[in-house]
């Protein structure tokens, strides 16, 4: 995107994988809830969401020690005019579905048009700002953009390839599970039992095996993906033997809960992994579509009723940082105190609209941690009451003297999610607040969040040092009634669309920089999500055949990287 890959064309590896890492064995992860299909790529039924990385590939692929760079996959050369108006991939010779069958240009703009129309919503976006599509060669294909947008040339290299051939006569969107979706990437779906496991295969013919992008890279012979009913079963089957390798979110749980036998002999490995990441965003993320969420002083209001400091030391022993903004912990994280410089020059001309403290400066609310949180109780009511609202026999009232009443919608397997929700709760009742705790299984879940049926649901969204289109779908205003959108809160605002064209459109990391800082201080300011706590570094804890390469990308860990270049080492 800015200046040039880090590595030349004539590269052997990526830099934090091994090349020397041997081939064989077999892993088993574990996964919560369960799946009723194996098409990740339409908005129908719930996927592995390990199946698009080690099933099918991409005309480009990322390097995880560099933002915003990317390298050729399917794709053995990219070309690109100085405006990035249209791109051009050519295809390598010998690319392959895992059936055998040639994987062609024909198969590239089949991939482009299905997803684009009938496949998940996240792949729209991108289809309506491509003027065409057409074969310029036998391998190459040029894609026109009807936008100014300098990042569609890298987003158009990130799009899944499909095998036309598959889905000549046959309807994608709605295809029964077993209609598996050919890729051609390392691994092919063996077999599988809806809603228990699924086993992924190495392919011993894969096409790309010696590609230097590719080398070091997809270890494991096997890859079994077991389902279990939440997390705390699952952390029993990897105590028994029955999983390799399980992450680890909460501090407290890893030092105080991995003291079982085989960590105290050697046979489970605790790894600890940093990163430059940024925090991104977890907490409880509120719907603006529904009252009384769409005023954001209500909003203030239950950020200041939850009681972070106590929460945080009851359930994780006070080791984690609270996340203080979206990209918090990296460059692109806001600045403390008023806006300035280049940051403030973007966001003057909306400031009519802007969230209170969005200029000014805003941060979240810190109490005492006494499990009373007086002051925090006393700022929510002053809100409430700035609302209209009044408390009356112990009741928060509506201006029509209704109560005010809510739910937040966890999935059943989301343990931590509830007992934090549990201890809101607690608050909420000082308020004079009738809140419950809806509890559904994962299908559920995944509909009704899907199509915004909530008031307030668990919200996790990984951030990248790269952010980019995918902004929009998270919270572009195009995107908040769009039903299978990531913009769960809803967020509708000129000036965060605003700030997502200025991060495309930046000509230079400078510009890139305060785009996206002010985008964070909208954000954080328009208090759409009441923040948990910081992930700031990665946990794996795993069997001890399980082997990592020592030099790691600045991402540390994520889907990709454990198990992508891990191996297994039989003289353990």
């Amino acid at each position: 995107m800015y200046g040039d890959p880090a590595l030349g064309q004539d590269f052997t590896h990526l830099p934090y994988a091994n090349p020397d890492a041997p081939k064989g064995g077999g892993i088993v992860l574990g996964n919560t809830g369960g799946f009723d299909s194996l098409n990740p790529f339409v908005r129908k039924g719930t996927s592995p969401w390990q199946l698009p990385f080690f099933t099918h590939e991409t005309l480009m692929g990322r390097s995880w020690d560099e933002p915003f760079t990317l390298y050729g996959l399917l794709a053995e050369t990219i070309e690109t005019d100085e405006e990035r108006t249209w791109v051009e991939f050519t295809l390598r010779e010998n690319t392959r579905f895992s059936d055998g069958s040639a994987l062609t240009v024909e198969d590239v703009i089949f991939s482009f048009e299905t997803l684009g129309t009938v496949g998940h919503p996240k792949y729209h976006s991108l289809y309506r700002q491509i003027e065409s599509i057409e074969q310029t060669g036998e391998r190459s294909v040029r894609l026109t953009f009807n936008t100014e947008n300098r990042e569609l040339a890298l987003l158009a290299g990130l799009r899944p390839i499909l095998s036309k051939a598959q889905w000549e006569g046959r309807e994608i969107a709605n295809a029964p599970v077993q209609d598996i979706p050919i890729g051609s990437g390392p691994y092919t779906v063996g077999d599988y039992e809806p809603g228990r496991f699924v086993q992924l295969t190495r392919n011993p013919d894969y096409w790309g095996a010696d590609l230097p992008f590719r080398t070091g890279t997809h270890n494991f012979d096997t890859i079994k993906l077991d389902f279990y009913g939440d997390s705390k079963v699952l952390f029993e089957g990897f105590k028994v033997g029955e999983v390799s390798a399980v992450r680890e979110f909460n501090a407290e749980s890893w030092e105080s809960q991995y003291t079982f036998p085989a960590v105290t002999n050697g046979d489970i490995v605790k790894s600890v992994i940093p990163h430059q990441k940024p925090s991104g965003m977890t907490g409880f993320v509120m719907n603006t579509r529904r009252a009384p969420f769409d005023d954001w002083r209500i909003r203030d209001a239950l950020i200041h009723a939850f009681n972070f400091e106590y929460i945080n030391d009851t359930l994780t022993g006070n080791t984690q940082p609270r996340i203080t903004s979206y990209f918090s912990n990296s460059v692109l994280g806001k600045e403390s105190g008023p806006a300035q410089g280049r940051v403030a020059e973007m966001l003057l001309p909306y400031q009519d609209t802007l969230p209170v403290g969005t200029i000014e400066g805003y941060d979240l609310p810190v109490s005492n941690g006494t499990a009373r949180n007086r002051a925090g109780i006393r700022n929510a009511m002053a809100q409430f009451e700035a609302a209209g609202y009044t408390v009356e026999n112990g009741k928060m009232l509506r201006g029509d003297g209704s109560p005010v009443s809510f739910s937040i919608l966890i999935a059943k397997g989301s343990t931590e999610d509830i007992a934090i929700a549990e201890l809101y709760l607690r608050a909420l009742e000082r308020l004079g607040i009738t809140a419950t705790i809806e509890t559904v299984d994962d299908a559920q879940y995944f509909s009704r969040s899907g199509e915004f049926d909530f008031d307030i649901t668990p919200f996790r969204r990984a951030l990248s040092l790269s952010p980019g289109n995918e902004q929009k779908f998270y919270w572009g205003s195009g995107a908040a009634d769009l039903e299978g959108s990531r913009n769960l809160m809803g967020a509708r605002s000129p000036a965060i669309d605003a700030m997502i064209d200025e991060m495309l459109n930046a000509r230079d990391s400078a510009d890139f920089v305060a785009a996206t800082r002010a985008l964070d201080r909208i954000l954080t300011a328009g208090r759409y999500v009441i923040p948990f706590w910081s992930y700031t570094e990665g946990r794996v804890a795993h069997v001890k055949q399980m082997k990592f390469p020592k030099t790691l990308p600045i991402y540390g860990d994520g889907a990709q990287w454990m198990p992508e270049v891990w191996w297994w080492d039989d003289n353990q």
